[in-house]
């Protein structure tokens, strides 16, 4: 679920919902099956309420009777209430006790498993330095600057590998006796192919990547930057500080140095903006500045930074670079790695590595003379000049007509932002809940039978006691033996009676409850999979898998135990009543004013309980959000030494939690000690009217209405706690109901006479009419007002400043979020038509690459659409089979959650093999080779164009290269169309947007740029000149 949730836009772009359900189905049916075995044999023991008091009398009755003895009224009674008084110890808190014995050993044996795991090892600083025999100590106390500074002085490297060698596992070895030194105040870039150990590279040194052989030191603090950006849900400001001081100058200088000023200038609440769980309400390319910003504030000796350049456009790359890396960063020792080799020029030491071992290490003087295969790209990269822009740097989006000039005053932002806090409902829970409940159980049919079964084991129960009475009355007028045998017969035939349809009953009542669990899991899921992404960005996944993990459990067990308690009591108290009024009906008096006491102690009880209850439902989930969002940020939290900050947070949301279920248990206490008092008191009475009113005749009356009263008291109180224990799980229901009525999606499938046809869209001309688009109907317009046409076959690269609304305008074209306007694809306007039959025919790759865990050929092909050579042919077209062919398996090898046992790099290239596969008229690329190589990119965009030659192409890009030769560009801005041509005619315009961002990626870049345009010009001029 978790994995679903995370990567539910992916899942709705590639109408994946049905697989996924699918595969939920599986799980699911799975855990049923497990849980109605615990239920069934849970439903057996609650049988035995009924029928292990009367068949234990029953035996020994019978026995008695056969030696010949003549039963009486003060052994049957004395009897009787003492198998009540062990009826409820020995047949609900017995096998209670063993249960949750059993499931206590479970839990405890699974975490001490989990305690008893290696630890992490923590990164140890250097504590002594060494030159011509003179050794230095000093404390980890000493300030950033001075610690490096003392390393420049003793000549000694930041962080010494010799002959490393690391695996993330047994089978494939990930880096291979690697040697690097790291020296003080240098910058030095780590290249590499895709898949080559970058990124791992990194994770060895903060010693996430455990050597096997070789040695590593690393002397000084670090800080990391991670390539796939984590945020957690808090604001901008907190993400950025992540428990730092606050230091309002240096604050200003990092949010500079990584470009952020203009986008809090443009966020409603500037850095006070709650951003949500992993940063949903931000684009990539903010989320990736927001990312580097938090490592460039924190002080350090070390910054890994992991490819932090791709996210963002030229522009404000070569600022990130300038500014932030070279300029902020200038005397510290940073580890850069990247995919933009236009800066290799400018860095100290340049690490070139390949299939995990260092292929060459030097100056790009070094690098270039080497003549590698991979130094080739060098030259095909921008080669920036030193006469770009000198002094301060502008940061504002070009000319965009929404910037404002403005100085970084804290009190710009007045307001404070809102936080998205979880619906509480309030009163009793409303019957229309209950009826739901039990509709998902399988109609009035199953519940009608189910309640019929419980009244008639009630009656042959109820008709057992009295037929005991019976017996003993006659027994005290001398019964003849033939009396005595017919006595014996039925009662025997009662009692065994009782036991088969109690077990019957109980066998019914479970199968509808596991039913209707069934179908409140499958209607919440498949609710939840047509929601619109607007729910997903406002509410974190713990308060999703809240309702799948804590509220199904409850529905699943808990529920299931109340109900069949409160069903069971009440309608045994119904038979109580009845045979104690037809003993002496003057005790309805005070069963009436006890019944009323106890009504009213629940309503006081339920008025605390209720909300209390839902008070833990709605604490629980920060729990989950915040263990959810620290596993996705482990590295980087572990990087920055933010344990005991995690730590500390998880127990305030903990103790938060834990402080409303002990008042939930400590209410239930109080409740069930109110209930015992009264009990005593209404027992007593039943008593002393006997003694003192006197007048029955037969001593077996007298026994069978106390033993009645001892009962009845018993099931009073004991179903006053269950009815409130019901209602209170009854939430549980009140929740997943919420959930199934979330706002949904337009239809998947489109009306009989809408349906375009099968062969839709032929052409592939897009047509954009008055669009506008904006995430929900409070928030404002992200784009306004877009006009353009895109014709057949053509290749339209959009470009624009990060936070543009380039990933919005994908949002429109696959129908994601609410629309004002159309979009017509080949005549048809696409709000008319299914969003299966409309997404379905788009095919995308998307910014942030997702992969689920299975196999690759699943995360490929989930439908089994295609055979294999198909598969394989795609993944040859993307150069991806030698990995392939490392995994165990091929293409069932298996892929880890989240993907995370490939890099980014390669799961952009599994992304890409799916939109080769799906061979669909329209493509979509969202920076689709943002985190490869420059050769890699080249094979791609080659790929790209003989593939897709015949087909429509929008393509996002950062790298402008990757537009240059397109048919048009679309450039935005602030969420407006500004430019649309084809490049070449917008460089003509020297003030136009387009220009100025060519002339901002330097001379040599620009000028290559130009001439990739004039060619691709030249190019398409020629037909018409023939």
């Amino acid at each position: 679920m978790n994995e679903i949730i995370s990567g539910i836009q992916v899942i709705k772009m590639y109408t994946w919902e049905k697989p996924f359900a699918n595969l939920v189905s599986e799980a699911r049916k799975k855990e049923i099956k497990y849980i109605s075995k615990s239920s069934y044999i849970r439903g057996i023991l609650l049988s035995f309420i009924v029928f292990h008091s009367r068949a234990s009398i029953f035996c020994t009755i019978i026995a008695y009777a056969l030696f010949g003895n003549n039963i009486s009224a003060e052994k049957v009674f004395v009897l009787a209430s003492f198998y009540n008084t062990l009826r409820q110890t020995m047949t609900v808190f017995f096998p209670l006790a063993i249960t949750q014995t059993a499931e206590g050993r479970i839990s405890v044996k699974r975490i001490r498993e989990f305690l008893l795991l290696d630890e992490f090892q923590t990164s140890k600083d250097c504590v002594t330095l060494e030159k011509n025999g003179d050794v230095l100590s000093f404390d980890k106390k000493q300030t950033p600057e001075r610690y490096v500074h003392l390393l420049k002085e003793y000549d000694t490297p930041c962080v010494e590998i010799k002959n490393a060698s690391a695996k993330w596992n047994e089978n494939n070895e990930t880096l291979n006796n690697l040697s690097l030194d790291v020296y003080p105040g240098k910058l030095t870039v780590v290249i590499g192919p895709v898949g080559s150990g970058k990124s791992s590279l990194l994770y060895m040194i903060l010693r996430e990547l455990e050597l096997y052989s070789g040695s590593m030191k690393v002397c000084g603090k670090m800080s990391y930057a991670s390539q796939d950006a984590w945020l957690f849900h808090g604001s901008v400001r907190q993400n950025i500080l992540f428990g730092e001081e606050f230091n309002k100058e240096k604050y200003k200088k990092v949010i500079r140095a990584c470009a952020l000023k203009t986008d809090f200038e443009q966020l409603p609440f500037g850095d006070k903006t709650i951003v949500g769980e992993r940063g949903v309400s931000l684009s990539g390319g903010q989320r990736a500045r927001i990312n580097l910003a938090r490592a460039v504030y924190k002080d350090a000796d070390i910054y890994l930074l992991d490819d932090p350049l791709s996210a963002v456009d030229p522009h404000v790359s070569k600022h990130l670079f300038e500014d932030c890396i070279q300029g902020y960063l200038k005397s510290k020792v940073v580890i850069l790695v990247t995919h933009q080799l236009q800066y290799l020029e400018k860095v100290d030491q340049i690490i070139l590595l390949e299939n995990g071992h260092v292929k060459m290490s030097g100056s790009y003087t070094d690098l270039k003379e080497s003549k590698l295969d991979f130094t080739g790209f060098l030259n095909t990269e921008s080669n920036e000049d030193d006469e770009l822009i000198d002094g301060p740097r502008r940061l504002s989006r070009q000319s965009s007509i929404h910037s404002v000039a403005s100085s970084m005053n804290e009190d710009r932002w007045n307001g404070e932002p809102v936080e998205n806090v979880e619906y509480q409902m309030k009163g009793s829970v409303s019957s229309k809940i209950y009826y739901a409940y039990f509709r998902a159980g399988g109609g009035m049919f199953i519940i009608s039978v189910v309640l019929m079964l419980f009244f008639f084991v009630q009656i042959l129960a109820s008709g057992g006691d009295y037929w005991i009475t019976h017996w003993v009355n006659l027994e005290e007028d001398n019964i003849s033996q033939s009396d005595r045998d017919f006595c014996i017969y039925v009662f025997t035939a009662l009692i065994v009676s009782t036991v088969v349809f109690t077990l019957i009953r109980s066998y019914m009542f479970f199968y509808m409850c596991m039913r209707s669990s069934t179908n409140l899991h499958n209607q919440m899921f498949n609710a939840l999979t047509r929601t619109t992404m607007w729910f997903f960005n406002n509410n974190s996944s713990g308060r999703i898998l809240n309702r799948f993990s804590k509220d199904m459990g409850s529905i699943d067990e808990l529920l299931t135990a109340a109900l069949i308690d409160v069903l069971q009591i009440f309608i045994t108290l119904f038979g109580i009543i009845i045979v104690v009024a037809t003993v002496n009906p003057w005790l309805l008096i005070p069963t009436a004013v006890c019944a009323i006491i106890f009504y009213f102690l629940r309503i006081f009880y339920l008025s605390t309980s209720r909300s209390i209850k839902r008070l833990e439902g709605i604490t629980r989930s920060p729990v989950f959000t915040h263990v959810n969002s620290s596993m996705q940020g482990l590295t980087t939290i572990r990087a920055f030494g933010a344990q005991k900050i995690l730590i500390k947070e998880f127990d305030y949301h903990q103790d938060l939690h834990s402080s409303a279920w002990y008042l939930f248990i400590a209410s239930s206490r109080a409740f069930g000690f109110w209930l015992d008092f009264v009990c005593l008191i209404y027992i007593s009475l039943v008593t002393l009217s006997f003694l003192i009113f006197g007048g029955e005749k037969y001593g077996g009356n007298v026994g069978l209405a106390i033993s009645q009263s001892i009962g009845l008291t018993g099931m009073f109180q004991w179903g006053m706690r269950q009815t409130a224990e019901l209602e209170n799980q009854m939430t549980s229901v009140e929740r997943v109901m919420e959930y199934t009525s979330l706002e949904q999606e337009p239809p998947l499938e489109s009306p009989p006479d809408k349906r375009p046809k099968e062969s839709w869209p032929e052409n592939g001309k897009i047509e954009f009419k008055n669009l506008s688009l904006r995430y929900s109907p409070l928030d404002p317009w992200v784009l306004r007002d877009l006009n353009f046409t895109i014709e057949p076959n053509e290749k339209v690269g959009i470009v624009g400043r990060t936070g543009a609304g380039k990933s919005s305008l994908l949002s429109a074209l696959f129908r994601l979020s609410e629309l004002d306007g159309k979009i017509i694809i080949d005549g048809v306007d696409t709000s008319e038509i299914g969003l299966h039959e409309l997404r379905s025919k788009l095919s995308i790759i998307p910014q942030e690459p997702v992969l689920f865990s299975g196999t690759l050929r699943k995360n490929l092909d989930p439908f089994d659409e295609y055979n294999d050579d198909v598969l394989w042919s795609a993944i040859d077209q993307v150069k991806f089979r030698e990995a392939v062919k490392e995994l165990a398996g091929g293409l069932q090898g298996r892929i880890s959650e989240g993907g995370s046992n490939l890099s980014v790099g390669q799961r952009q290239l599994v992304c890409l093999a799916r939109a080769i596969i799906k061979n669909n008229k329209i493509l979509v690329l969202d920076e689709a080779t943002a985190n490869v190589d420059p050769k890699t990119d080249t094979l791609i965009q080659q790929t790209i164009r003989d593939k897709f030659k015949d087909c429509t192409v929008l393509t996002i890009a950062h790298r402008l290269h990757t537009v240059m030769d397109s048919d048009k560009v679309l450039v935005m801005d602030a969420g407006t169309m500004v430019e649309f041509d084809h490049p070449y005619k917008l460089l003509e315009n020297k003030n136009g947007f387009f220009s100025k961002m060519v002339e901002n990626t330097g001379t040599q870049t620009a000028a290559r740029l130009m001439q990739m345009a004039h060619e691709s010009f030249a190019v398409a001029r020629d037909p018409e000149e023939q």
